[in-house]
């Protein structure tokens, strides 16, 4: 498993993220699933093909109690880009849950739902979404394939008026993609991070700049008493701002002295160090210039 897919998970993991992301997806908003009605199960689970066990794992795994019951098993995927085979995944995996429930005693059997959510923001999930699209069914057949439909969430199509349903950090995850998919300027939010390092590490997961995750590390949030959204997105342009401030400097050493450097080394006028003096440059600058200059015959 790779450590993208790790952080990803992070997250979702923790049962008041997971709560809010259910009651929000699946229940408009109504607060049904509590975090201390969840219990973790599992993730993996085994089948055989080929003559050989083979081992697959969803991304998060929750039972829901209510009370004494076991009335569900809740699973999320997370998906940054369309996958054409997610109905035969979602399908193996549910599979597989309930091939569970049937090696146990048969007094505890409850549905199984996978919810898939997808961070795409160029377009809306355009993969299949039940298992017909995934191949054709001849019309004649179609009476004794079954077709088996996944629950696919495009998070940055999401509205306001759902998003601002969400009361953990997960509410700030879907609002980035959103201002993401509509071309705008992420200002961040001012409300307090109640998982700031699981929060940024799925930010850094899922948007592959490690920026979000970087700055926290590096400036003791977690020693200052928390850190909100607008604080990391304040501290990466200030961080963006100096280091281009840097460059700026750097190239202006150069200015007027390339071609001079250039001249200098195809009339072989000197050695690489000879030309740094000259110049009054660093030796390491004078051979970044030297590998640009083309070798003469």
């Amino acid at each position: 498993m790779g450590t993208k897919d790790i952080t990803e998970k992070n997250l979702e993991a923790l049962n008041d993220v997971f709560a809010d992301i259910v009651n929000v997806l699946l229940f408009k908003g109504e607060r049904l699933v509590k975090e201390d009605e969840l219990e973790s199960d599992t993730t993996k689970s085994m089948f055989k093909a080929d003559g050989k066990i083979h081992e697959q794992e969803r991304d998060v795994s929750k039972f829901w109690k209510n009370g004494e019951i076991r009335i569900s098993i809740l699973g999320i995927e997370n998906q940054t880009t369309p996958d054409d085979d997610m109905p035969l995944r979602v399908i193996s995996y549910d599979g597989a849950s309930y091939k569970q429930e049937l090696l146990k005693d048969g007094t505890h059997r409850y549905p199984v739902v996978t919810i898939v959510l997808y961070f795409g923001t160029n377009e809306k999930w355009p993969a299949p979404k039940s298992l017909y699209e995934c191949f054709s069914v001849p019309k004649k057949l179609k009476s004794f394939v079954s077709n088996y439909k996944i629950n696919v969430f495009n998070i940055a199509w999401l509205s306001n008026k759902t998003i601002d349903m969400f009361t953990s950090d997960f509410k700030l995850v879907a609002k980035y993609f959103q201002t993401k998919r509509l071309h705008k300027r992420y200002e961040g939010s001012k409300e307090r991070l109640q998982h700031a390092n699981e929060t940024l590490k799925m930010f850094s997961a899922l948007t592959g700049d490690d920026s979000f995750e970087k700055v926290y590390n590096e400036n003791n949030f977690r020693e200052k008493g928390g850190v909100t959204m607008c604080d990391v997105v304040e501290q990466i342009r200030n961080e963006g701002r100096a280091e281009g401030r840097t460059e700026g400097r750097a190239e202006g050493r150069f200015e007027g002295k390339e071609e001079i450097i250039r001249n200098l080394i195809e009339s072989n006028a000197g050695s690489i160090e000879q030309i740094a003096a000259w110049v009054k440059l660093p030796v390491e600058d004078v051979k970044k210039i030297a590998e640009k200059v083309p070798v003469m015959n």
